[in-house]
């Protein structure tokens, strides 16, 4: 089915796996590869050194297409970054469009999301993310301290943070679907493993284990 787009600027819910599917979106007469056109970045914390390079890149104009296609898969965004693409999208080129992939949309600024359009495509059956979010939430706390270590990154790895926010972020609607989401302390250890999962610093096992734990079985 033909999407049709409003306005220039996009949110699509996912992670790296969904670069793939807004391409399909755009359609079968852009060529993706080697197309100076069509900018493809993905950031594990998207800030405002990122945010102002976008905006210099968005400020040249097209060369093959009619139009420019910066596709952006930011598993965090900081606020700062967040106010600065704001800038880039108020006074945006008339043939540039944003599509930003982000696990958890409706996280970012209000006034961000208000001048977006968010795309519902499908992530394919393929696309179920690392833990099953039904199975973890019945499982008990040995089970799920257990489940959440496909979440941790060895020590030659970087953490995947798309996997990680995509977790927390599903976890989070699914406690709100099941009326769970009033449960304040599971909540709450749900927003601190997300707010420092991206600080190289933090103890990225300690805050999985205290979702595991914290959350309500359901």
């Amino acid at each position: 089915m033909e999407i049709e787009f409003s306005g220039n600027v996009h949110l699509v819910a996912g992670g790296n796996e969904m670069i793939e599917r807004v391409l399909e979106a755009l359609g079968a007469g852009i060529e993706s590869r080697g197309n100076p056109d069509i900018f493809i970045r993905e950031y594990l914390q998207f800030g405002i050194d990122e945010a102002r390079e976008l905006r210099s890149r968005a400020s040249s104009r097209a060369i093959k297409e009619k139009n420019r296609f910066f596709i952006i898969v930011a598993p965090n965004m900081t606020a700062d970054a967040q106010n600065a693409l704001l800038k880039i999208l108020e006074e945006p080129s008339a043939d540039a469009s944003f599509f930003i992939i982000t696990p958890s949309p409706e996280s970012l600024l209000a006034t961000l999301r208000s001048r977006a359009q968010t795309l519902l495509l499908s992530q394919g059956s393929e696309q179920k993310g690392k833990i099953d979010i039904g199975v973890f939430l019945k499982s008990d706390k040995s089970k799920r301290i257990e489940m959440v270590k496909v979440l941790l990154p060895r020590e030659d790895e970087e953490r995947d943070l798309g996997s990680i926010i995509s977790f927390l972020s599903s976890l989070e609607r699914e406690l709100d679907k099941t009326g769970a989401g009033k449960m304040k302390v599971g909540l709450e250890a749900i927003y601190r493993a997300r707010k420092y999962a991206t600080d190289k610093g933090s103890l990225l096992k300690t805050l999985l284990e205290q979702v595991a734990l914290l959350v309500p079985r359901v």
